[in-house]
Protein backbone atom coordinates (compact mmCIF):
# COMPACT_ATOMS: atom_id res chain seq x y z
CA UNK A 1 0.00 0.00 0.00
CA UNK A 2 0.91 2.99 -0.41
CA UNK A 3 -0.48 6.91 1.15
CA UNK A 4 0.16 10.44 -0.06
CA UNK A 5 -0.95 13.30 2.40
CA UNK A 6 -1.24 16.50 1.29
CA UNK A 7 1.28 16.66 -1.73
CA UNK A 8 1.97 19.98 -3.21
CA UNK A 9 4.18 21.07 -5.71
CA UNK A 10 5.33 23.92 -7.87
CA UNK A 11 7.74 24.73 -10.43
CA UNK A 12 8.70 28.40 -9.88
CA UNK A 13 5.17 30.37 -9.99
CA UNK A 14 3.32 27.79 -11.48
CA UNK A 15 1.68 25.75 -8.92
CA UNK A 16 0.87 22.22 -10.26
CA UNK A 17 -0.29 20.03 -7.57
CA UNK A 18 -2.48 21.35 -4.82
CA UNK A 19 -2.92 18.99 -1.65
CA UNK A 20 -3.06 15.78 -2.85
CA UNK A 21 -4.06 13.05 -0.51
CA UNK A 22 -5.07 9.29 -1.77
CA UNK A 23 -4.53 5.86 -0.84
CA UNK A 24 -3.04 3.26 -3.77
CA UNK A 25 -4.12 -0.10 -2.38
CA UNK A 26 -2.05 -3.41 -2.63
CA UNK A 27 -3.11 -6.15 -5.05
CA UNK A 28 -5.23 -3.53 -7.22
CA UNK A 29 -4.54 -1.48 -10.01
CA UNK A 30 -5.02 2.22 -9.06
CA UNK A 31 -5.32 4.35 -12.06
CA UNK A 32 -3.92 8.12 -12.03
CA UNK A 33 -6.53 10.21 -15.14
CA UNK A 34 -7.06 13.20 -16.09
CA UNK A 35 -7.03 15.79 -18.85
CA UNK A 36 -3.15 17.14 -20.12
CA UNK A 37 -1.71 19.76 -17.49
CA UNK A 38 -3.31 17.92 -14.88
CA UNK A 39 -0.59 17.16 -13.00
CA UNK A 40 -0.62 12.94 -13.43
CA UNK A 41 3.09 12.77 -14.57
CA UNK A 42 4.33 14.67 -11.87
CA UNK A 43 2.29 13.14 -9.52
CA UNK A 44 3.66 9.80 -10.39
CA UNK A 45 7.53 11.21 -10.22
CA UNK A 46 7.25 12.52 -7.27
CA UNK A 47 5.78 8.68 -6.26
CA UNK A 48 9.34 7.20 -7.29
CA UNK A 49 11.49 9.89 -6.09
CA UNK A 50 12.24 11.63 -9.40
CA UNK A 51 10.43 14.38 -8.29
CA UNK A 52 10.53 16.35 -4.37
CA UNK A 53 7.35 17.39 -3.20
CA UNK A 54 7.03 20.86 -1.54
CA UNK A 55 5.23 20.03 0.90
CA UNK A 56 3.12 16.82 1.91
CA UNK A 57 4.07 12.60 2.43
CA UNK A 58 4.53 9.75 0.48
CA UNK A 59 4.29 6.34 2.51
CA UNK A 60 5.05 3.13 1.12
CA UNK A 61 3.30 0.83 3.86
CA UNK A 62 5.36 1.72 6.83
CA UNK A 63 8.07 3.58 5.29
CA UNK A 64 8.29 7.58 4.91
CA UNK A 65 9.28 7.54 1.22
CA UNK A 66 11.42 11.29 1.82
CA UNK A 67 12.52 10.50 5.36
CA UNK A 68 14.46 7.52 4.50
CA UNK A 69 18.49 6.91 4.59
CA UNK A 70 20.32 6.09 1.45
CA UNK A 71 20.92 2.51 2.10
CA UNK A 72 16.95 2.68 3.25
CA UNK A 73 15.63 4.53 -0.25
CA UNK A 74 18.05 1.59 -2.19
CA UNK A 75 16.58 -1.45 -0.54
CA UNK A 76 12.81 0.17 -1.53
CA UNK A 77 13.68 1.12 -5.05
CA UNK A 78 14.80 -2.87 -5.37
CA UNK A 79 10.90 -3.31 -4.52
CA UNK A 80 9.85 -1.08 -7.16
CA UNK A 81 9.22 -1.87 -10.68
CA UNK A 82 8.71 0.55 -13.10
CA UNK A 83 7.09 0.63 -16.92
CA UNK A 84 8.41 3.70 -18.85
CA UNK A 85 5.94 5.02 -21.92
CA UNK A 86 7.29 3.86 -25.14
CA UNK A 87 9.38 0.93 -22.96
CA UNK A 88 12.18 2.41 -23.00
CA UNK A 89 14.86 -0.29 -23.83
CA UNK A 90 18.16 -0.25 -24.61
CA UNK A 91 18.17 -0.43 -28.62
CA UNK A 92 21.80 -2.01 -28.46
CA UNK A 93 20.73 -4.85 -25.71
CA UNK A 94 18.47 -7.83 -26.91
CA UNK A 95 16.02 -8.78 -24.58
CA UNK A 96 17.83 -10.53 -22.50
CA UNK A 97 20.27 -7.71 -21.31
CA UNK A 98 17.64 -5.41 -21.10
CA UNK A 99 15.84 -7.49 -18.92
CA UNK A 100 18.85 -8.76 -16.75
CA UNK A 101 19.98 -4.76 -16.31
CA UNK A 102 18.30 -4.55 -12.89
CA UNK A 103 19.39 -7.89 -11.68
CA UNK A 104 22.92 -6.57 -13.00
CA UNK A 105 22.61 -3.52 -10.67
CA UNK A 106 20.84 -5.00 -7.47
CA UNK A 107 21.38 -8.53 -6.61
CA UNK A 108 24.45 -11.19 -6.92
CA UNK A 109 22.95 -13.64 -8.58
CA UNK A 110 25.07 -16.16 -10.87
CA UNK A 111 24.93 -15.32 -14.58
CA UNK A 112 23.07 -18.41 -14.80
CA UNK A 113 20.71 -17.84 -12.51
CA UNK A 114 19.56 -14.29 -14.19
CA UNK A 115 19.23 -16.21 -17.60
CA UNK A 116 16.56 -18.33 -15.13
CA UNK A 117 15.22 -15.72 -13.91
CA UNK A 118 15.13 -14.17 -17.34
CA UNK A 119 13.58 -16.71 -18.78
CA UNK A 120 10.52 -17.16 -15.85
CA UNK A 121 9.63 -13.75 -16.71
CA UNK A 122 9.72 -14.09 -20.38
CA UNK A 123 7.00 -16.73 -20.02
CA UNK A 124 4.88 -14.81 -17.71
CA UNK A 125 4.40 -12.05 -20.32
CA UNK A 126 4.34 -15.01 -23.32
CA UNK A 127 7.25 -13.94 -25.08
CA UNK A 128 9.21 -17.47 -24.70
CA UNK A 129 12.36 -17.78 -26.88
CA UNK A 130 12.81 -14.09 -27.69
CA UNK A 131 15.92 -13.47 -25.74
CA UNK A 132 18.36 -12.86 -28.38
CA UNK A 133 16.06 -10.46 -30.28
CA UNK A 134 16.56 -6.50 -30.57
CA UNK A 135 13.82 -4.26 -29.74
CA UNK A 136 13.56 -2.85 -33.18
CA UNK A 137 13.16 -7.07 -34.53
CA UNK A 138 9.38 -6.70 -31.90
CA UNK A 139 6.41 -5.36 -32.41
CA UNK A 140 5.48 -1.94 -29.82
CA UNK A 141 3.08 -4.49 -28.25
CA UNK A 142 6.18 -6.87 -28.14
CA UNK A 143 8.32 -4.41 -26.16
CA UNK A 144 6.02 -3.30 -24.36
CA UNK A 145 5.61 -6.77 -22.88
CA UNK A 146 9.57 -6.89 -22.45
CA UNK A 147 8.96 -3.85 -20.67
CA UNK A 148 6.62 -5.50 -18.24
CA UNK A 149 9.10 -8.39 -17.99
CA UNK A 150 11.86 -6.23 -17.45
CA UNK A 151 9.38 -4.14 -14.42
CA UNK A 152 8.79 -7.39 -12.59
CA UNK A 153 12.07 -9.34 -13.11
CA UNK A 154 13.31 -8.19 -9.46
CA UNK A 155 9.58 -9.55 -7.81
CA UNK A 156 8.87 -5.66 -7.30
CA UNK A 157 6.16 -5.09 -4.28
CA UNK A 158 5.42 -1.69 -5.88
CA UNK A 159 4.67 -1.32 -9.86
CA UNK A 160 4.63 2.05 -11.72
CA UNK A 161 3.45 2.21 -15.43
CA UNK A 162 3.40 5.47 -17.41
CA UNK A 163 1.11 5.26 -20.31
CA UNK A 164 1.84 1.77 -20.63
CA UNK A 165 -0.77 1.78 -23.39
CA UNK A 166 0.48 4.68 -25.62
CA UNK A 167 0.65 4.05 -29.13
CA UNK A 168 -0.92 0.42 -29.06
CA UNK A 169 -3.73 -0.63 -31.28
CA UNK A 170 -7.18 -1.10 -29.15
CA UNK A 171 -6.37 -5.04 -28.99
CA UNK A 172 -3.01 -5.37 -28.14
CA UNK A 173 -3.95 -2.16 -25.71
CA UNK A 174 -6.65 -4.44 -24.20
CA UNK A 175 -4.08 -7.36 -24.16
CA UNK A 176 -1.64 -5.28 -21.71
CA UNK A 177 -4.10 -4.39 -18.92
CA UNK A 178 -4.82 -7.91 -19.08
CA UNK A 179 -1.25 -8.65 -18.18
CA UNK A 180 -0.67 -5.83 -15.88
CA UNK A 181 -4.30 -6.78 -13.89
CA UNK A 182 -3.04 -10.22 -13.76
CA UNK A 183 0.47 -9.80 -12.47
CA UNK A 184 -1.11 -7.57 -10.12
CA UNK A 185 -3.64 -10.01 -8.38
CA UNK A 186 -0.81 -13.28 -8.80
CA UNK A 187 1.55 -11.56 -7.07
CA UNK A 188 -0.69 -8.94 -4.46
CA UNK A 189 1.30 -5.68 -6.03
CA UNK A 190 0.51 -2.36 -5.35
CA UNK A 191 0.39 -1.05 -9.05
CA UNK A 192 -0.54 2.71 -9.89
CA UNK A 193 -1.07 3.59 -13.59
CA UNK A 194 -0.78 6.52 -15.46
CA UNK A 195 -3.15 6.53 -18.09
CA UNK A 196 -5.35 8.42 -20.58
CA UNK A 197 -6.66 5.37 -21.85
CA UNK A 198 -10.75 5.08 -21.20
CA UNK A 199 -11.15 1.57 -21.97
CA UNK A 200 -8.16 0.83 -19.71
CA UNK A 201 -10.60 3.01 -16.76
CA UNK A 202 -13.31 0.83 -17.31
CA UNK A 203 -11.76 -2.29 -17.97
CA UNK A 204 -9.52 -2.32 -14.79
CA UNK A 205 -10.05 0.57 -12.30
CA UNK A 206 -10.15 -0.88 -9.07
CA UNK A 207 -9.09 2.65 -7.85
CA UNK A 208 -8.93 5.54 -9.86
CA UNK A 209 -8.20 8.93 -8.91
CA UNK A 210 -8.93 12.12 -11.44
CA UNK A 211 -6.85 15.34 -10.88
CA UNK A 212 -8.44 18.39 -12.26
CA UNK A 213 -5.68 21.64 -12.55
CA UNK A 214 -3.65 19.51 -9.97
CA UNK A 215 -6.47 19.04 -7.54
CA UNK A 216 -8.10 15.79 -6.81
CA UNK A 217 -11.66 16.02 -8.51
CA UNK A 218 -12.89 12.06 -7.84
CA UNK A 219 -12.06 9.28 -6.30
CA UNK A 220 -13.82 5.53 -6.66
CA UNK A 221 -13.52 2.46 -8.55
CA UNK A 222 -15.08 1.85 -12.72
CA UNK A 223 -18.08 0.53 -11.46
CA UNK A 224 -18.72 3.81 -9.36
CA UNK A 225 -17.90 5.86 -12.43
CA UNK A 226 -20.50 4.20 -14.53
CA UNK A 227 -23.65 5.85 -11.84
CA UNK A 228 -21.51 8.99 -10.35
CA UNK A 229 -24.03 12.13 -11.20
CA UNK A 230 -20.60 14.22 -10.81
CA UNK A 231 -20.21 16.58 -13.54
CA UNK A 232 -16.40 16.25 -13.55
CA UNK A 233 -16.90 12.59 -13.90
CA UNK A 234 -19.82 13.06 -16.57
CA UNK A 235 -17.83 15.67 -18.99
CA UNK A 236 -14.34 13.82 -18.67
CA UNK A 237 -15.34 10.01 -19.00
CA UNK A 238 -18.47 10.24 -21.13
CA UNK A 239 -17.03 12.40 -23.92
CA UNK A 240 -17.56 8.99 -26.45
CA UNK A 241 -20.96 8.33 -27.80
CA UNK A 242 -20.06 4.56 -26.80
CA UNK A 243 -19.26 5.47 -23.29
CA UNK A 244 -22.87 7.96 -23.38
CA UNK A 245 -24.21 4.49 -23.75
CA UNK A 246 -22.45 2.54 -21.63
CA UNK A 247 -23.88 5.07 -19.19
CA UNK A 248 -27.51 5.15 -19.56
CA UNK A 249 -27.76 1.65 -19.72
CA UNK A 250 -25.88 1.15 -16.11
CA UNK A 251 -28.55 3.54 -15.03
CA UNK A 252 -31.39 1.81 -16.68
CA UNK A 253 -31.89 4.90 -19.44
Amino acid sequence: MIKIKDIEKSFGEKVVLKGITSTFHRGKTNLIIGRSGAGKTVLLKILVGLFQPNKGEVWYDDQSFFQLSKKEARQLRMKIGMLFQGGALFDSWNVEENIRFPLDMYTEMSYTEKRERVKEVLKKVELTGVENKYPSELSGGMQKRVGIARAIVLNPQYLFCDEPNSGLDPKTAIVIDQLILDITQQYDITTVINTHDMNSVMEIGDNILLLKDGCVAWQGNKDEILTSEDPTIIEFIFASPFLKRLRKKALGL
